[in-house]
């Protein structure tokens, strides 16, 4: 399924979350991704080991940025109930952490490779899902394939 095109190309909204059992701990990161309608166009759900949430969390929008690129969408939306990466990512926080820091890099990196992209913070229940698939990829983390739907 692709997402309707618009005047500026098709529109993609992505939610996303990180997830770990400890702080660090196992870790998993999940992502839906949706048309302008709101109908599911794919989910993606990866376990990616022992590392903190605020790790998880990047891993979780670089996953979804690679996705979304592989797929030829031009104009996305993110969403996340990460307020730390959202406001690190619009500059509003200070990235303290070095390795944080690589991370917030390479997705300031894989974000200039859309036409638009935008993160925005997002209440925890407004990104039910994303978390379901999240704690899903902790839940089966012997399973380390990225799994697409």
């Amino acid at each position: 399924m692709t997402p309707r095109t618009t005047a500026d190309g098709p529109a993609v909204e992505i939610f996303i979350d990180g997830a770990s059992l400890g702080n660090p701990g196992p870790a998993g990161v999940g992502a839906v991704f949706l048309d302008e309608q709101g109908a599911r166009l794919a989910r993606l759900s990866k376990y990616v080991g022992e590392t903190t949430n605020n790790v998880a969390e990047y891993l979780a929008l670089l996953y979804a940025l690679q996705e979304a690129q592989a797929r030829g969408w031009r104009h996305v939306s993110v969403k996340t109930d990460s307020e730390l990466l959202a406001k690190q990512l619009s500059g509003e926080y200070k990235v303290r952490d070095q390795t944080l820091r690589l991370f917030h890099e390479l997705a300031r990196h894989l974000m200039r490779a859309f036409e638009r992209c935008a993160v925005e913070h997002v209440s925890r229940s407004r990104n039910a899902e994303a978390d379901r698939l999240a704690g899903e990829a902790v839940e089966d983390r012997f399973d380390t394939s990225v799994k697409r739907t």
